[in-house]
């Protein structure tokens, strides 16, 4: 007969990998469906409305529950990091990191995400990975590789020879390797909040440090903007966008994280570049070639090898908490 305490150790897993894949590709989707906001929202100015709109949509979610302990110092100032580096420096540095450097070189520079969560798993939360996780790393950011060298913008490598040796195209890379390092961060942080604090309360204390930390440039650029300009379906984009951003995804990240070690979790990062490059496909018209659909096909197959284990693995103990 089944272990009844393994079989509900397994469901929580499954669901926390749910969690997981659903959070990144809600975060590829929206990133690819925010290029019309950002042809009539400043940077952050958009920023600073999406934390608005994610602070009103969870007011609710602040309050501190009866059985969840008053806040350290010490969880306090992890709540800050991790508003700072996932939130706000994440966008900063990607958004303008794009600017100057190529596609193809983003591309791959961020599938190195998975790895560098797994580093920094081992460094700060002290988690083993196994062989198969390693494996499922290595599958997933190969496949995140392939795309980016897959894409169109290689036919004009020839092209971009003088650039790749400028100081601003480098300088574009080193701003994009420091979001892969800020999002990785987000990973293991949130995996030390959770052993303390509910995936709801944390979404809305780190999107509240999120909104004042872009509230100066957001009332600057405020006050200078004609909002009575901005489309009505661009205000319905702006609300889906705020809610993805700072809501949904963030809840259920942190959700799965509670059940699933943060170099495991990490893998899941790879969920984020497909979303974005299919929500390409299907909403914006964008083609895919069969050198990508091969990509892809790696990194899925990276993101269940790394979870298949789970299956052979032992018991282990697990949060009290439900998802």
């Amino acid at each position: 007969m089944q272990n009844p305490s393994f079989s509900i150790m397994d469901a929580r897993f499954w669901w926390a990998c749910a969690c997981l894949a659903a959070s990144m590709t809600l975060v590829g989707s929206y990133v690819a469906l925010s290029k019309p906001l950002l042809a009539v929202f400043p940077v952050f100015l958009l920023a600073w409305l999406r934390f608005g709109i994610g602070a009103v949509a969870m007011s609710g979610w602040v309050r501190k529950p009866m059985n969840e302990p008053l806040l350290s110092r010490h969880t306090k100032g992890l709540l800050f990091l991790e508003s700072l580096l996932g939130n706000f420096l994440f966008s900063v540095f990607m958004l303008y990191g794009m600017k100057l450097t190529t596609a193809v070189s983003a591309g791959i520079i961020m599938a190195l995400i998975p790895a560098v969560v797994a580093l920094l798993s081992a460094v700060f939360l002290r988690e083993r990975i196994s062989r198969q996780t390693l494996l499922g790393i290595a599958l997933a950011v190969l496949g995140i590789a392939l795309y980016a060298l897959s894409k169109n913008e290689l036919l004009t490598q020839s092209n971009q020879d003088s650039e790749s040796r400028s100081f601003e195209y480098w300088l574009g890379n080193g701003l994009i390797f420091c979001a892969v390092v800020c999002e990785a961060a987000y990973a293991v942080i949130g995996k030390r909040l959770t052993g303390t604090i509910g995936p709801k309360r944390i979404a809305s204390l780190i999107n509240l440090w999120g909104f004042a930390l872009s509230t100066p440039l957001g009332i600057w650029l405020a006050l200078s903007f004609d909002f009575g300009a901005v489309p009505v379906k661009v205000w319905a984009l702006l609300a889906f966008y705020a809610l993805a951003a700072s809501v949904w995804t963030v809840w259920l990240w942190m959700t799965g994280l509670k059940h699933v070690p943060a170099s495991q979790a990490g893998v899941f990062t790879v969920m984020l570049p497909l979303s974005t490059a299919l929500t390409g496909v299907w909403v914006l018209g964008e083609s895919l070639e069969g050198l990508q659909i091969v990509a892809f096909a790696l990194a899925l197959c990276g993101v269940v090898l790394s979870t298949m284990q789970q299956r052979s693995a032992p018991p282990s103990s697990t949060s009290s908490q439900t998802p």
